[in-house]
């Protein structure tokens, strides 16, 4: 099997995000950055696969500028194979990324994408949708548990739905979006650095695509979230039930 693995660079969740002056974005100074926990994942799911079916291939594919290469060799040590780098100056809306991944997945022609359910910074949760229906595919999103056929030539995905579990069944090529609870992704060993080091990762420029990247989407500000107020302490059930009814207005 072929599989194509999505790898976005996001801020470190652990990072402390300060909205700039003028509320256009980020402060980006002293910033870590990781793979995108989601597309982490989906690398899981990826490599659990190749474990699982001989011969396999993982290829991982990102956008962005040059720094990206850094969470690819990330992917690459825990064991991918090769990697693809679209370098792209300007930011790209899901519409401009789906178009780019499916330039890669013509050109591929992976029997899987496996892509993060949503990245954690804009939390669009659209690319992936967006590039099943550009490749006229099979699609599963919020995938929790990932079943191959024995024949490889179709894919059973447990779906996480706002009223429980669903379960969904498709012939390949077809496209899964990794949840949470899909798997814990492994650490990259000492070996697998090593060797990541002289894995292939190949830079094309956006330009030579020939995609249309134009905004349909585009941030008009970003302002912190509102600091929470102190908690109040009642001196009986009668009271929190008046201040839930005349302030919290729940009741």
């Amino acid at each position: 099997m072929k599989i194509l693995v999505t790898v976005k660079r996001v801020p470190d969740p652990e990072t402390t995000i300060r909205v700039n002056a003028d509320n256009s974005g980020i402060i980006t100074d002293n910033v870590k950055y990781v793979i995108n926990p989601f597309d982490e994942i989906a690398i899981e799911e990826g490599l659990r696969i190749k474990e699982k079916v001989s011969g396999s291939e993982v290829i991982l594919a990102s956008i962005g500028h040059k720094v990206n290469t850094e969470q690819l060799r990330t992917g690459l040590a825990m064991g991918a194979d090769r990697a693809l780098l679209v370098l792209a100056d300007q930011d790209l809306d899901p519409l401009g990324v789906a178009r780019v991944l499916a330039t890669l997945v013509e050109s591929e022609s992976p029997d899987l994408v496996l892509m993060g359910k949503q990245a954690i910074d804009d939390d669009s949760n659209q690319a992936g949708q967006m590039l099943a229906a550009l490749l006229g595919w099979p699609q599963a999103t919020f995938a929790s548990e990932v079943t191959l056929s024995d024949d490889q030539q179709s894919v059973e995905v447990i779906r996480e739905v706002d009223g429980g579990l669903e379960t969904v069944g498709f012939g390949l090529p077809g496209l899964v979006t990794a949840d949470l609870r899909l798997n814990e992704p492994r650490y990259a060993s000492l070996p697998g650095i090593m060797k990541a080091r002289k894995k292939e990762i190949r830079e094309i420029p956006l330009a030579e695509l020939g995609v249309d990247t134009s905004l349909r989407l585009s941030v008009q500000s970003m302002q912190p979230p509102a600091k929470k107020e102190a908690g109040k302490i009642v001196e009986s059930v009668q009271e929190l039930i008046e201040l839930l009814h005349t302030e919290a207005k729940v009741l």
